[in-house]
């Protein structure tokens, strides 16, 4: 999710009034700011994207938050009210909210609010979800909006057109947007990223291979950052693998433990590489397995 994150947060601050008029549905919005969402909360979370904007004579705030599949824990509602609630807290302004779900199969479950009933402390809080496959995504080549055009693969095709044609299409219509070349080389490199959440890969490199974009996209200051981030999430995970191996040697040798014993499991499901670090070091100290399972419960 990291990497398209940093692809939407990219173009959202290259292009804030397509993103604006979109998610407001409507065309007579001015941007003031794109707000610096690097600050911490209480939970060390950042926001997608806050814009500040001005409508019809009042200044309010659109943030959007793209999901690539369903949340569950916390469930999106929590996670919104959360958000929002932030953001009213840090700068006190109306605020519009959107959740943008890239796959095709997210959030269809997600019920655009939530809701406290009980306790007659009634809270109520909405958003609205969009399922970027609902959108026409011909309407939205064909508007011109071209922070939004990168996400058009993952919109929905016209009717009777196959998806490696509209996918094409897409990354055509991308290609020959008359924009400066740095900024053409990170747009399309947005956009092929996205489409592969969507697409295969052996099909995505034959149209870049069609369209003749593969030296400009790897060109792309985007590109490069995504590729470094791909090299440091697969080492770290590589890290962690070995790790979590190293912990399961350890309770083997010392406690006699196998490996389909359900704390084998529970420590694999662990994805915090300096909680595994930690266990690691537990493992060789602790004088029994009980005394290891109740540093896992802590």
């Amino acid at each position: 999710m990291a990497e398209f994150d940093a692809i939407s947060k990219h173009l959202i601050q290259t292009y804030p009034d397509d993103f604006a008029g979109f998610t407001l549905g409507r065309e007579d919005v001015e941007v003031l700011a794109v707000i610096d969402t690097e600050q911490l909360t209480i939970e060390a979370h950042q926001t997608d994207s806050l814009i500040r904007v001005r409508l019809d004579n009042e200044e309010v705030l659109v943030h959007n938050e793209f999901q690539t599949t369903d949340s569950t824990n916390p469930p999106m509602p929590r996670r919104m009210a959360g958000y929002i609630g932030h953001a009213i807290r840090q700068h006190g302004l109306p605020i519009y909210s959107n959740v943008i779900y890239l796959r095709p199969d997210a959030g269809r479950r997600d019920p655009g609010y939530y809701i406290q009933k009980h306790l007659g402390y009634p809270i109520a809080i909405h958003y609205r979800v969009i399922r970027l496959i609902e959108i026409e995504g011909e309407h939205v080549l064909e508007s011109g909006q071209s922070g939004l055009i990168p996400f058009t693969p993952l919109m929905k095709p016209p009717e009777r057109m196959t998806s490696d044609a509209w996918l094409q299409q897409c990354i055509h219509t991308a290609r020959t947007r008359p924009i400066d070349r740095s900024y053409r080389a990170d747009y399309l490199a947005g956009m092929v990223a996205l489409s592969e959440l969507v697409y295969e890969s052996a099909t995505i490199s034959d149209i870049i291979f069609k369209e003749g974009i593969m030296d400009l996209i790897r060109e792309s200051s985007l590109f490069q950052s995504l590729t470094q981030q791909s090299r440091e999430e697969s080492f770290e995970q590589g890290e962690r693998k070995s790790t979590f191996e190293d912990i399961l040697e350890v309770l083997e040798i010392r406690f006699d433990l196998h490996g389909t014993d359900s704390l084998s499991a529970r420590i694999d499901a662990i994805d915090d590489l300096q909680r595994l670090k930690q266990l690691h070091r537990a493992a060789v100290q602790v004088p029994s397995l009980e005394a290891f399972r109740d540093l896992l419960d802590e």
